[in-house]
């Protein structure tokens, strides 16, 4: 036994000519299982890998090092001087990555999820997930829709957005359907629409929506140019947009009509009357918009929430956009 460790002993410990190697972190983790195990079998147990694996990883090692580190006898495998030499260092590798992940665990952070307004559908979506899912961080982020979401999604600035999917996406972006919110008619309260308890769209044919919201090269503006297409309803996009006490206020005022969706929690006004459209009811398609390779542990509960809690398309009794269409699941 000293003639293999004095063997061992006159191997150099430094290759002249060789670059230092990148250490691989699961071979020295390997190296330091073995030297508190003494077999590589029970060592390989305790990695849960092979005994093959856990050879080829301190073969590995061994010819990044150009050293010998173990030899084996009857009582398993001992250090050579080479490898007593190493383990210390080996030590305080592998504790300080696991100090590094203990470091990042304790730094997990809430999920941050883009939304447009705190007062539309996409937040009763995101609070009911949080009834739903116990221990569930998130942190809201507002934002102008989609065209700066898909920006901050790229960055890594937010995990997830709720909105309407228009154009196509990047190919790291993947959108889920996660909701069909149905629309209402907003009249003023002395409005000759405004005695009736729901409308069906084809008497809207020749009105005139006031939108002072619809901003040019938004999704949403999108949404309402198809519906305005399809039942022959004029969107007046004329602002400025003061937000949306002056909205309802303006309603109220003028006897304008204008759209807004059946969760949008609008200021209530006296003088202001919500109508339910039907025959076919127009719904607007919220997406859960993601990164693909987004590792936060929530988001995977957020898109499986997501899927599960989506209504199905009825064309016979709903109305969408064509291309929102065959994306979102039949009854």
């Amino acid at each position: 036994m000293s003639n293999n460790r004095h063997a061992d002993s006159a191997q150099p410990t430094v290759v002249e000519g060789a670059v230092p190697a990148d250490f691989d972190l699961g071979a020295v983790r390997a190296f330091v299982a073995i030297t508190e195990e003494r077999y590589f079998s029970e060592a390989a147990v305790r990695l849960g890998i092979s005994q093959q694996a856990i050879s080829k990883r301190i073969a590995k090692l061994e010819a990044d090092l150009g050293l010998r580190l173990f030899f084996r006898s009857r009582n398993g495998a001992g250090l050579t001087e080479d490898g007593r030499a190493f383990l210390p260092h080996a030590r305080a590798l592998t504790g300080i990555a696991d100090q590094a992940l203990e470091a990042l665990r304790g730094r997990r952070r809430a999920l941050r999820v883009d939304v447009l307004d705190t007062r539309l559908a996409s937040i009763d979506l995101i609070r009911a997930f949080h009834q739903a899912v116990e221990g569930a961080d998130i942190d809201i982020v507002t934002s102008d829709g989609f065209r700066t979401a898909r920006v901050s999604l790229a960055h890594g600035l937010v995990d997830a957005a709720f909105g309407r999917i228009s154009g196509t996406l990047e190919e790291d972006l993947g959108a889920l359907p996660a909701y069909l919110e149905p629309l209402h008619l907003l009249v003023a309260a002395g409005h000759p629409l405004a005695g009736r308890s729901r409308l069906r769209m084809a008497e809207l044919s020749g009105t005139t929506a006031w939108m002072p919201g619809n901003t040019e090269g938004s999704e949403w503006a999108e949404f309402y140019r198809f519906l305005g297409a399809e039942f022959g309803i004029t969107m007046d996009t004329s602002g400025p947009d003061f937000g949306y006490e002056h909205f309802v206020q303006e309603i109220a005022a003028n006897r304008r009509v204008s759209f807004i969706g059946e969760s949008t929690r609008v200021p209530w006004h006296p003088d202001t009357v919500r109508l339910p459209l039907v025959d076919p009811v127009p719904v607007y398609p919220w997406w859960l918009l993601r990164h693909q390779q987004n590792p936060h542990p929530t988001l995977g509960l957020l898109a499986a929430h997501v899927t599960d809690a989506c209504p199905p398309y009825d064309p016979r009794r709903q109305w969408l956009p064509e291309p929102d269409r065959a994306a979102f699941p039949r009854p």
